[in-house]
């Protein structure tokens, strides 16, 4: 079974990388970006057929290491 996980910081977070590359691409010109965030993808392959597990581990997965729950928010699909 394969996970992908988005992590993104939560929007009452500044985002000092994102405002870096907002800055950056306004100086290349591209006026029209507005708000720029940064986040996190991943892609987990599981060893597992039982759906409701997978969610649960990759649950905690999440909230141990993945993302840091204070200032970051996270979200997974899964298929297989």
């Amino acid at each position: 079974m394969k996970a992908t996980v988005y992590v993104t910081i939560k929007e009452n977070v500044l985002d000092p990388q994102g405002t870096a590359v907002q800055g950056a691409l306004h100086s290349m010109g591209f006026a029209e970006v507005g708000k720029v965030r940064i986040g996190k993808y991943l892609e987990l392959e599981l060893d597992t057929n039982d759906r409701a597990e997978a969610e649960a581990r990759i649950k905690v997965m999440c909230e141990k290491l993945l993302a840091n729950t204070v200032v970051e928010d996270y979200r997974f699909e899964l298929e297989g």
